[in-house]
């Protein structure tokens, strides 16, 4: 018997972290940080491949809300929306407090 999983067509929000594990987003976001806003075709040329594959990583980025965009004339400009990043961040710093910790205790260890 073959089980199928339906997956819903309905646009989802995406979760960050599944948003920023691929390489060519976070470069994206990298790029979009630096500028307060670019066209797609100023986007493309930093990356080796077409603009649909831009745009639809772009898609990814603003399902997560990193990444909002706006018609100016006939061309589509993006900017960068950090506060989603915060929630990185936060999950990021426990573990560092965690490593520190940790690295604070074996030094008194191998002290003693």
């Amino acid at each position: 018997m073959e089980r199928r999983i339906k997956l819903k067509n309905t646009a989802q929000e995406r979760d960050v972290f599944v948003a920023i594990a691929d390489p060519t987003r976070r470069k994206l976001i990298r790029l979009l940080a630096d500028s307060d806003e670019l066209p797609l075709y100023e986007i493309t040329t930093h990356f080796e491949m077409g603009r649909t594959a831009v745009s639809k990583h772009l898609t990814i980025l603003k399902e997560a809300d990193l990444v909002t965009n706006h018609k100016k004339g006939r061309e589509t400009r993006y900017q960068l929306n950090p506060a989603p990043l915060k929630e990185v961040k936060e999950w990021l710093s426990f573990y560092e407090d965690f490593w520190n910790d940790r690295a604070a205790l074996l030094k008194d260890i191998l002290e003693e």
